[in-house]
């Protein structure tokens, strides 16, 4: 698998280049084609930490102009050293290593907390090039269904980090996810920062005042849902007693001036960015999104499944570059004709492809 991974970055690179790379890496259809031709089942979760700990093994700074950082458990938590040692490889200046490490942060902050639907991210893989452009590709586990769900960044398509900003998002939907990047969700960011401004101590008082019975009308809006697995164990009127009111402290010394910085504080985690969500709502109006952003689905776990919904175009352009990098790369040919055959079982079988 490295060696046939090894074989196709180089020659996409060599034709395109390294961001050309990564930008393929950032579309969730060649990504599955990608893994599937390395000999990994398309609709498998397992394929994103396999792919990426290849790739980690199989690309180096100096002869492909990328650096794969971090990776799954505890080596994601070393996201941010690989990212100086890829720095200081590509002789980035100290700004822009920083900037890149705060991307990585900034990613993992927006999935795992401003997304809210039940996944606590478990990988986290931040590929950078020489000319210092980023993609992150993510993996989050759901602990109740023990489904996955895949991030896909891409740094040319990040415009804001709290506005839609993922390039896309492989999984189940679910209902009644909070999700505080949403475009929708503009006014709610707003009043959740000029309630973050405010002194601790008022804003505790809100809170308390918002799990009162005069306002179970509004909070009905807040109950788990019947029919969502998560929901049911996490009460959201339950949340706002995590907050940790040091943090809350924290960030009023700071003052946020938008959402990002707001989510960019330490220590502000999910049931901080919920309570004020809900305060937001009761106090000023504003409505979150509970629109959950899943944009693509490849049905984990089903034999029998197929990628849905299917952008046939992007497929198949997906499908046609990895078969041509497959018959170019220097392998034997009965290892060509094994990709090939992997690559194939990807298309559904209903198609003419």
């Amino acid at each position: 698998m490295r060696k046939l991974a090894k074989e196709i970055a180089n020659i996409m690179i060599e034709e395109k280049g390294p961001t050309a790379f990564i930008e393929r890496l950032s579309d969730p259809y060649w990504f599955q084609a990608f893994g599937c031709v390395l000999a990994y089942d398309w609709h498998s979760s397992g394929v994103t930490t396999v792919v990426t700990g290849i790739l980690k093994t199989a690309l180096t700074p100096e002869e492909h102009g990328i650096a794969v950082c971090g990776g799954k458990g505890k080596t994601s938590k070393k996201t941010p050293t690989d990212i100086h040692e890829a720095g200081q490889k590509f002789g980035f200046s100290e700004e822009t290593t920083e900037k890149l490490v705060y991307s990585s942060k900034m990613s993992a902050k927006v999935d795992n907390t401003a997304i809210q639907a039940g996944y606590q991210l478990y990988h986290h893989a931040f590929l950078v090039t020489c000319d210092e452009k980023w993609a992150v590709i993510q993996q989050g586990m759901s602990s109740q269904d023990n489904s996955a769900r895949r991030y896909h960044w891409l740094s040319e398509n990040v415009t804001d980090f709290v506005v839609e900003p993922e390039n896309a998002i492989v999984g189940i939907k679910k209902p009644n996810t909070l999700n505080m990047v949403a475009k929708t969700s503009q006014a709610s960011r707003r009043a959740s920062v000029d309630l973050s401004k405010e002194p601790t101590r008022k804003l505790m008082n809100l809170i308390e005042a918002a799990n009162k019975p005069l306002n179970q009308t509004s909070l009905r809006n807040w109950l788990p849902a019947n029919d969502d697995p998560w929901q049911q164990t996490s009460s959201r009127l339950s949340m706002p007693r995590n907050i940790s009111w040091e943090t809350l402290s924290r960030v009023y010394e700071f003052q946020p001036r938008n959402y990002e910085e707001l989510l960019s504080v330490k220590g502000v985690g999910p049931a901080t960015v919920r309570g004020l969500a809900l305060v937001a709502e009761l106090i000023y109006g504003e409505k979150p999104s509970w629109e959950d952003p899943v944009k693509f689905s490849f049905a984990y776990g089903g034999k029998d499944g197929v990628p849905y919904p299917v952008d046939r175009k992007a497929m198949d352009e997906s499908i046609q570059i990895l078969q041509e990098s497959v018959q170019q790369a220097k392998i034997g040919d009965e290892e060509k004709l094994k990709s090939l055959k992997r690559l194939r079982r990807f298309v559904p079988e209903n198609t003419n492809s």
